[in-house]
């Protein structure tokens, strides 16, 4: 490969730190808005569908509809990386917070308990598409009404999955991990790897 070089479907400043943290070459390949209302990218959870086969379609269907995109524009043949986060509370699809009022309920909900952050990549290139999954248990110490208020107020959990990102400040609300910290961030670094080696990027 020449240059190897990919392309990233994603508005995450979080994942492009990530794949430059690896020395990923990559150019972002942007949707039209940050709100996909697409049908081939729908974020709806669907009846009877488990939080891992939610973020493995949502992941799987961004890199899909990011390699169509290309398909129809000018530009040179890379493969396009997506990925998708979301948190699992008892079996519940916790995306991220509508409003504040519905962050501080999101992170009440997550005081003092577990949950899992389920991270889905996905590579399409050439109609050939490959993904895979990271799952990770959270455990949150009991946070009092006041630091939620406070971090909320902050604006940081707006647009996060659960309402928190484990690189800001919500880390001193984190009690123990147990999976991979970039998987929890939005890009399982070790997955990734192993996905681009399957395309044959050099790393």
């Amino acid at each position: 490969m020449i240059d190897p070089r990919i392309y990233l479907a994603s508005r995450s400043p979080r994942r492009r730190e990530l794949l430059a943290q690896i020395g990923v070459r990559f150019d972002l390949l942007l949707f039209r808005s940050g709100s996909r209302e697409d049908d081939e990218v729908s974020e709806a959870w669907l009846p009877g569908e488990t939080p891992e086969a939610y973020v493995q379609r949502v992941a799987r269907a961004k890199a899909q509809f990011g390699a169509d995109l290309l398909a129809r524009r000018p530009l040179v043949s890379h493969p396009v990386l997506a990925a998708d986060t979301t948190l699992d509370l008892d079996g519940e699809i916790i995306g991220k917070p509508r409003h504040e009022d519905d962050a501080m309920a999101i992170l009440d909900r997550l005081s003092g308990r577990s949950h899992r952050v389920l991270t889905a990549i996905a590579m399409a290139r050439d109609g050939r598409i490959e993904h895979r999954l990271s799952i990770s248990d959270v455990r949150f110490r009991t946070v009092s009404a006041g630091e939620i208020r406070r971090y909320v107020q902050s604006g940081e959990p707006m647009d996060k999955a659960g309402a928190y990102g484990i690189q800001g400040r919500a880390a001193t609300f984190i009690e123990e991990i147990r999976g991979s910290h970039s998987g929890i961030v939005g890009l399982p670094l070790c997955e990734t790897a192993l996905l681009l080696r399957d395309f044959g990027y050099p790393l």
